[in-house]
């Protein structure tokens, strides 16, 4: 399989930045980044422009169901139009299980939700979650809970500034 950088892949045609010509599109509403992990899922949320992200509260992974019901309240609240969701790759750029089963999971949500899912590189975000959170005075505990949330912060962020060049 071809090496992925950190540009955005899209399943949509002309969603791609690097087929379009001139000024950066803003999005209209928010964009939602997820940080998807086996027993938790890093949120969060762009402001209205596209510009930062802030992260929402972590979700302690249960059923599929309750998790899809979960992203639909926040989808619905903060008036969502696109989901990027972290694709774990190797750090040669090759694809491995855990990216299948990302492709899985945003093939899932595009059909739930009628959204456009955008597939981005998160190789490093966790680690950079936990250097940046080391950087604070959050106690150990606090840290662990807060790294999935900074994550997807970190994935929806590289997303919509690699979007804009």
């Amino acid at each position: 399989m071809e090496s992925i950088r950190r540009t955005p892949i899209s399943a949509e045609p002309g969603d791609n930045p690097s087929q379009t010509e001139g000024a950066r599109e803003l999005p209209v509403g928010r964009v939602l980044g997820l940080d998807v992990g086996s027993h938790r899922i890093g949120v969060a949320v762009s402001d209205p422009l596209g510009i930062t992200a802030q992260g929402l509260e972590t979700l302690q992974r249960s059923t599929k169901r309750r998790d899809f019901d979960y992203l639909q309240r926040v989808i619905q609240e903060y008036d969502v139009r696109e989901i990027v969701v972290g694709l774990p790759l190797r750090m040669s750029g090759a694809e491995g299980i855990q990216s299948d089963k990302m492709q899985v999971f945003a093939e899932e949500l595009r059909k739930r939700f009628r959204l456009p899912v955008h597939l981005w590189d998160e190789r490093l975000t966790s680690a950079e979650a936990n250097r940046l959170l080391r950087e604070t005075d959050l106690s150990i505990e606090k840290r662990g809970k807060a790294v999935d949330r900074m994550a997807a912060v970190l994935i929806l962020q590289g997303w919509m500034e690699g979007r804009g060049k």
